[in-house]
């Protein structure tokens, strides 16, 4: 069981690029992603300057993007990196035989919008966040 565990946490561990932004899967902690060879050095500077002094080292974006609030230092950074949040939502849907199954609706959030969602419902919709999407526009256009 631990093995499985470990591979689905592999799954949501990526660093990914286009022309127009970096993804991040969420379950990659800050210490990780200050370690990855493959994370752009002014992106580890922001993380080291500027987001560990909100959260532990040790937090996965997936936690610390779930719990997130406006009045949280780490969102003014992160709004200035223009990050949009994907989510997974549980959703029953009904086959045609009428056997009912549980499937993943995928939603792309800005992240005013997410941390806008109260607790509570973000636990009662069971939303779960996968990726972590860095616009290289706002990463261009920070100032460190």
């Amino acid at each position: 069981m631990d093995g499985q565990i470990i591979s689905q946490d592999r799954d949501f561990k990526y660093i990914l690029q286009d022309t127009g932004a970096i993804y991040l899967g969420a379950r990659y902690s800050y210490a990780e992603l200050l370690e990855e060879e493959m994370v752009a050095f002014k992106l580890k500077t922001i993380i080291s300057r500027y987001i560990l002094q909100d959260v532990d080292a040790s937090s996965t974006l997936e936690s610390h993007f779930y719990y997130m609030t406006r009045e949280n230092d780490s969102f003014r950074v992160f709004r200035e990196l223009k990050v949009k949040v994907k989510v997974s939502i549980p959703e029953e849907k009904k086959s045609l035989t009428g056997k009912v199954r549980r499937c993943y609706k995928d939603k792309l959030y800005t992240l005013k919008d997410l941390a806008d969602l109260n607790l509570a419902r973000k636990k009662q919709s069971g939303m779960i966040i996968r990726e972590i999407v860095i616009s290289k526009l706002g990463l261009m256009t920070f100032t460190v």
